[in-house]
C-alpha cells in the first residue's frame, strides 16, 4: 500500500501545481469562509453531528457542503486504536482508522435521514476494503452513530436499500458506534477548494464519478 494512494502521475502533478498557483488565490477565500462558519443552527439553535466514511475524505466533503442546513464539514479519522493519529500512519493502514467526514448540521433545516440519503449515493456500498481506486481498510465505508436514534435510522436506510433489490451483491457498509473522531491535518480540510485542479485530476482518475453512476444511475451524488 503506497503511503499516498491518491498520488497523481508525475507529469500531471507538475502541471496541476503550476495551474493551481493561478487558481489558489481565487478559491482560498471561499475555503476560509467555509471553515469560519459558526456551529449554530437557525436563529442560533442547536446543531447535530453526523459522521460518515466513504473513501477519500476529500471527496466526501463537497456533496454535503452543497446541502442547505449543513453548517460545516471536517475531514478526519475514526474507528482506530491510536490517539491523535497522523495521516501517514492512517494511510499506511497501521492504526485501524478509516478516513471519514464529520458533518455539523442544523436539524431544523435538514434531517439525519436526508444526510443518509446523500451518503449512500456518494460511496460504493458493495466494497468493504477500500473505495474506488483507494484500497485498504483505511478507506472502508461506514456510518458512525452517536445515538440509538441514529443507529435505528441508519439500519432502516440500509434495510430499505437491501429490500429494493437494487444490487445483486450484499451491502457491506458498516454501521457502528462512533469512537473518537480526530480531525485530519489542516491541508486536508476543504482540499477541493484549496487545490481544485489537483482535486479534479485525482477524483477523475480514481473513477469515483464513473462508479457512482454505475451504481446509482441518475441518483448518483444524492442531490436529487
Amino acid at each position: 500500500m503506497r503511503p499516498r494512494s491518491r498520488a497523481l502521475p508525475a507529469a500531471l502533478a507538475l502541471t496541476a501545481l503550476a495551474l493551481t498557483a493561478l487558481a489558489l488565490v481565487a478559491v482560498s477565500a471561499a475555503g476560509r469562509t467555509q471553515q469560519a462558519a459558526p456551529a449554530t443552527g437557525a436563529s442560533g439553535g442547536k446543531t447535530a453531528t453526523a459522521i460518515f466514511a466513504g473513501g477519500c475524505f476529500w471527496c466526501m466533503e463537497p456533496p454535503f457542503d452543497q446541502l442547505d442546513g449543513v453548517v460545516s464539514t471536517t475531514s478526519g479519522y475514526i474507528g482506530g486504536m491510536r490517539v491523535n493519529p497522523k495521516y501517514e500512519e492512517v494511510s499506511a493502514g497501521t492504526t485501524g482508522h478509516t478516513e471519514a467526514v464529520k458533518i455539523v448540521y442544523d436539524p431544523s433545516r435538514i434531517s439525519y435521514e436526508r444526510l443518509l440519503h446523500v451518503f449512500w449515493r456518494n460511496h460504493d456500498p458493495l466494497t468493504a476494503a477500500g473505495q474506488f481506486c483507494d484500497k485498504g481498510t483505511q478507506y472502508r465505508p461506514g456510518i458512525y452513530y452517536a445515538t440509538d436514534e441514529e443507529r435505528r435510522l441508519a439500519e432502516e436506510s440500509k434495510a430499505a436499500l437491501e429490500g429494493s433489490r437494487r444490487f445483486d451483491k450484499p451491502i457491506v457498509t458498516e454501521i457502528v458506534a462512533a469512537t473518537p473522531f480526530y480531525p485530519a491535518e489542516e491541508y486536508h480540510q476543504d482540499y477541493y477548494l484549496k487545490n481544485p485542479l489537483r482535486y479534479k485530476l485525482y477524483s477523475t482518475s480514481c473513477g469515483r464519478a464513473r462508479r457512482l453512476k454505475q451504481l446509482w444511475g441518475e441518483e448518483a451524488g444524492g442531490q436529487s
